[in-house]
């Protein structure tokens, strides 16, 4: 299991997204886990990345922007290489436009945190 946590700047915050049962939540959760899934089959650790899940999200630095935590799977595979959250970080960094956008979402280029 590995956490990510990164600040979407074009997403407002609201109370909508404090609530897991709530239209906007669910919606804003799909996007998200579809683009995550998609990032993340791109990295080193594509062959064993089973997965994330939205954990919260959150009044990022800047109250208008949106804080994200996901908690992320993997697969341990002896065949696989270790995973190293450095090398992760950085391709996700190279594949993110150096942490400026992820689909439809623009990011605050000093908000990606992976912790594994």
């Amino acid at each position: 299991k590995f956490t990510v946590n990164f600040t979407i700047t074009n997403l407002p915050y609201s109370s909508h997204l404090r609530n897991p049962h709530s239209a906007k939540f669910s919606a804003t959760e799909r996007v998200l886990t579809a683009l995550l899934d998609q990032l993340f089959k791109r990295t080193s650790i594509h062959s064993v990345y089973t997965g994330c899940k939205m954990m919260a999200f959150r009044h990022a630095q800047k109250t208008e922007d949106t804080g994200v935590d996901a908690a992320c799977t993997y697969n341990i595979d002896s065949a696989a290489p270790q995973f190293d959250r450095v090398i992760l970080y950085h391709e996700v960094s190279n594949k993110t436009s150096g942490i400026t956008n992820l689909g439809i979402y623009s990011l605050d280029q000093k908000s990606l945190y992976i912790n594994g």
